[in-house]
Parts: C-alpha cells; sequence; structure tokens
C-alpha cells in the first residue's frame, strides 16, 4: 500500500501521465495495431509480412522491439534467410536476458495499464527463440550451435523450477526440447548421449506431457531409444523399452541418411483479455480480502481505517478486473503424412504451443491478479482523492480516464505454430521424391520435395501450414 500513499501525496506531479497516456488505444488488442502484419503473414504473403515490420522505423525502440524481433525472425526463418533470420533472434534473446525493469513506467503500469511498460515476454516466447535457432544451425548444417541452443532451453526451463517453485504441476521440464536434442546427437553420431537425451525425453512424455498436455510418447522416439540403447550396447535397456512399448528392434538398410522432417501446423493462440468480480470483504485490524468465489482466488491487503476511507472502497462491494486471456485458433488440418517409395509415414504430434501458451500464463496468473488488483485499487483511490479536491469536471474526467485506460496486457508472439509433429525416413542414396500430404476433413492437399541423399548423412527439413480454422488463406509455405 505504500504505492497508494505515494501517489495519493503524488497524484498533480502526474498529471502529465494523463495527458501522455490519452494516446493510448484501451479498446484495441496487440492483434490488432499489427493488423498488416499478421494479414500478410497468415495469408502466406511473407515478403510483405517483413516489410510491414520493418517500415516502423520505431519498432527496435518500441516497449514491443521483443515483438518485433520475434516476428522478424520467424518470417526470414521460414522465407529459408536461415542467418538472418538468427541474427533477429538472437536480438530477442538479449533483450529477454538483459531486461530490467523500469521503475518509471512499473509504476506508471498501475495507474494506466501494463501495456506502458516493456514487454519482456511470456515463458515459452523466451524458450521458443532457441528452438527456432536451433532449427536454423540445422538447416545451416551447423549441427553443434544447434545443440548449444537445446542446452540454453534447458537452463532457462531449470530456472522456471526456480521461479515457480510453489506451484504443484509446473512446466519446467520440455519433452520435445530433449527429443530434439538426441535426433541432434544421433546426427552427430553420438549414440550415446543420443540415448540419454532420449531417454529423458521419453521420461517427460509419460510423466509431465501425458499429465498436463495430453501428449504420449510418438512411435517415432520409440524407435529411435530402441535403436540408440542397441548401437550404444545397452542391452538391458534395449530390453526393457522393446518390453515397455511392445515392439522390438528393427535394424535400418545399411547405406542411405535420414530426414527428419518437421511439420508446424496452425498458428499460436491471440492474446485477448477478460474480466472478473472480486468481493471486497472489510475484516479485523484494517485487513481488506478481494474474493473471487467462481475461482476459488483470495487476495488479502492490508489498509487502515484512514486509508480504507480515503481509497473510497468503504463505498464499493465489488471491484471488477481485467486480465490477458488466450484465444485458441485451431488448425486447419488434423493430420499429415510424408509418402516415399509406395510407403506412407505418419507425422506425430511432439509439441502443442498452444497449450504450452496457456500454461505459461497459467503459471504467472497469480501474480497478474494480485498486480491488477493494487492496479484498479490505486486508480479508485485516485478518484476519491481527487473528488475531495475537485468537486467539478476533475474527478469525472480522471474517471472516465481510469475507465478508458483499464486494459490487460494482449501483446503476444503469434506468429509461433499451434503445435509441432515430426517422423523421420531413411532413404537411399541419391535424389529421392518425396510427398506431403496435410488432411482436414474437408481437404487434402500434396506437396512434393526433392533430396539428394548422401551416406550417413541427416537431413532436416521444415513445412508450415498456416491455416485455421474456419479456413485461413495460405495452404502452406516450404
Amino acid at each position: 500500500m505504500k504505492l497508494l500513499q505515494k501517489y495519493h501525496q503524488s497524484i498533480k506531479p502526474l498529471l502529465w501521465l494523463v495527458v501522455a497516456s490519452l494516446s493510448l488505444s484501451s479498446c484495441m488488442s496487440y492483434y490488432q495495431t499489427r493488423y498488416a502484419f499478421h494479414k500478410n503473414f497468415e495469408n502466406g504473403n511473407l515478403p510483405a509480412a517483413e516489410q510491414a515490420l520493418l517500415k516502423d522505423k520505431k519498432g527496435p525502440r518500441r516497449n514491443t522491439k521483443l515483438l518485433y524481433y520475434l516476428n522478424l525472425g520467424t518470417v526470414n526463418s521460414i522465407m529459408g534467410n536461415y542467418a538472418r533470420s538468427n541474427e533477429f533472434f538472437e536480438q530477442a534473446h538479449r533483450i529477454g536476458e538483459n531486461y530490467r525493469v523500469n521503475y518509471l513506467k512499473e509504476a506508471a503500469s498501475f495507474l494506466v495499464n501494463p501495456m506502458v511498460t516493456e514487454y519482456k515476454g511470456e515463458d515459452f516466447e523466451l524458450l521458443m527463440i532457441h528452438y527456432y535457432k536451433a532449427l536454423n544451425f540445422l538447416k545451416m548444417g551447423d549441427k553443434e550451435a544447434a545443440l548449444v541452443e537445446c542446452k540454453r532451453m534447458n537452463i532457462k526451463l531449470n530456472a522456471l523450477g526456480t521461479k515457480y517453485k510453489n506451484i504443484e504441476g509446473k512446466y519446467h521440464k520440455d519433452a520435445f526440447v530433449h527429443n530434439l536434442m538426441g535426433i541432434i546427437y544421433e546426427a552427430n553420431h553420438d549414440y550415446n548421449n543420443a540415448f540419454i537425451a532420449y531417454r529423458n525425453a521419453v521420461n517427460v512424455y509419460q510423466g509431465t506431457y501425458k499429465k498436463m498436455f495430453g501428449l504420449g510418447v510418438p512411435d517415432q522416439l520409440k524407435k529411435d531409444i530402441i535403436r540408440a540403447a542397441h548401437l550404444t550396447g545397452f542391452k538391458e535397456e534395449k530390453a526393457r523399452y522393446e518390453e515397455m512399448f511392445g515392439q522390438s528392434y528393427q535394424p535400418l538398410p545399411k547405406g542411405g541418411g535420414d530426414l527428419v522432417f518437421f511439420w508446424h501446423n496452425g498458428l499460436g493462440p491471440i492474446k485477448a483479455e477478460w474480466s472478473i468480480n472480486f468481493n471486497i470483504l472489510r475484516g479485523e485490524g484494517g485487513n481488506v480480502t478481494f474474493k473471487n468465489d467462481q475461482y476459488g482466488w483470495s487476495f488479502p491487503f492490508f489498509i487502515d481505517n484512514d486509508r480504507y476511507q480515503n481509497s473510497g472502497l468503504e463505498q464499493m462491494e465489488f471491484i471488477r478486473v481485467t486480465f490477458p486471456k488466450y484465444i485458441l485458433r485451431s488448425p486447419l488440418y488434423q493430420g499429415a503424412t510424408l509418402h516415399w517409395n509406395n510407403q506412407t509415414f505418419l507425422l506425430e504430434q511432439a509439441e502443442n504451443v498452444s497449450k504450452l501458451a496457456l500454461k505459461s500464463l497459467e503459471q504467472r496468473m497469480l501474480y497478474e491478479v494480485g498486480k491488477s488488483l493494487l492496479r484498479l485499487a490505486l486508480k479508485k483511490g485516485s478518484e476519491y482523492a481527487l473528488r475531495h479536491q475537485d468537486k467539478n469536471a476533475g474527478a469525472a474526467i480522471l474517471s472516465a480516464f481510469n475507465a478508458v485506460t483499464e486494459k490487460a496486457d494482449t501483446r503476444a508472439w503469434q506468429s509461433v505454430p499451434h503445435s509441432i509433429y515430426y517422423t523421420r525416413i531413411h532413404l537411399p542414396e541419391g535424389k529421392q521424391s518425396i510427398k506431403f500430404t496435410p488432411q482436414s476433413s474437408s481437404q487434402s492437399k500434396a506437396y512434393n520435395f526433392s533430396f539428394d541423399i548422401k551416406r550417413g548423412q541427416t537431413y532436416f527439413h521444415t513445412f508450415h501450414s498456416l491455416d485455421t480454422q474456419p479456413g485461413g488463406m495460405a495452404s502452406g509455405v516450404r
């Protein structure tokens, strides 16, 4: 409540904030303010999407500069500009790593809304930076650099375990990251580390991922860990996983190389806002509790009698607060297959990015709720204090301003995929033709690819389907 006291003492010097904030659009989401970029991106017009970003000369200096670089990195990765993409993603990584609280803007966020602060990114967004960088390095043939990015992801995941140590069922282990590390280690013929990474992935899929996201161990991973155990000479481990998964080791044909095909299906969620009511309960000894029975939330504050009366809360029975929420976008395609030499290979879901986004927001929601309650209490207190000083238009203007500027933070990286699928195919040497077919209830399309396979090499390819229900205009971006 110190912020409340300081605010009442310094309301006049902060009137500049009211004037400066009138330019804020309180009814538009971040998605709407970046409509040109998102429209071109979702329609598959990537050069135009990039230009929509680059023409904003203030983009690298805005409070949303993290999203500026994330979107530039995504677009360039899909267009095949892998080195350029990694430059943008590294800029985004540095912004996330070097984020420092601007206390003036942080104080302003309590008086206006969180949109006045610099966007620091959701936890899953900061992790996805390294996934994209790893993919880019794999496309450029730099497997060691790709492994470094996977390890950076693991470091951040371990930090989440500490950050949310008091939350049960928290997201701080990523099965797909371990799986990707295993794939890269195996591509380097480091079967011992590949087995360890695959084993970690299996453990997380069977535990956290099955319970939290409904994702079990992909069949491809089952084959990979049994093969890695065999190649490492871990006979007991090989037998254990063969029994666990009900399948035997199948040796690959000699010669040839592997194709690991990733499919980015759909688009991640849009961040919007919602609001709920809290009852205001006055207790003994200066305790005030904001309570919502629907969600079982209860937030106690200590406000002495004078401050409580001066805040205007005594005249209110409830208070309505806005929060961020994600609106999911369902992919148009429900599955996909690869076809080669009259054989069909199913792509399996290995990561649900949309569910990661939901979990990431859920883990910080209690903090978000408490912060939003304090922000609105400050606003209501300012209205009440001004009414005592100015019986005329001043209080009415401030009340209207508070109502207009009360807004949740809807900024988000919305060019990420809804989910990630993959499969592996062992191919003979020479030029090989592959057909990729995404399928929906209403349609299926085919895309043909050619790969020049060399002995002992692993090739990585990614396909992006940008369509969402009830139907996007883009049919796919290679």
